[in-house]
């Protein structure tokens, strides 16, 4: 099992679904990524750190660096956020799309950085 995956089964089992789909369509758009525990959480790693995740007790944490929030701020305007950080409350569901189109924004800003094509 990855790192990330022995994260997901030690969370409470009425969550462990959500996150494996989060996982799954943060996978979808990073395949290349290696998927590590940081700052004890999932983070998947192409590169450099691309995002994390994070289970807490009323959220999901995500955490796509600062430009990843800045660059959808005005799609984020129902989610509490901070400088690099989306809290997604447990009780609604995971906006998957939004959080597709935020991992590929950041791995756009990868790879120009890193002269990818």
């Amino acid at each position: 099992m990855t790192p990330v995956e022995t994260y997901i089964t030690q969370q409470p089992a009425d969550y462990q679904a959500e996150l494996n789909t989060l996982r799954t369509t943060i996978l979808a758009s990073l395949p290349d990524a290696e998927e590590q525990l940081k700052y004890q959480m999932p983070t998947f790693y192409w590169h450099e750190n691309v995002i994390h995740f994070a289970l807490f007790k009323h959220h999901i944490g995500l955490y796509p660096t600062p430009s990843g929030v800045a660059a959808f701020a005005s799609e984020l305007t129902n989610y509490k956020t901070s400088k690099g950080a989306i809290q997604f409350p447990l009780d609604t569901p995971l906006p998957l799309d939004l959080i597709r189109r935020i991992t590929e924004f950041r791995k756009q800003e990868v790879m120009k950085k890193f002269k990818l094509s």
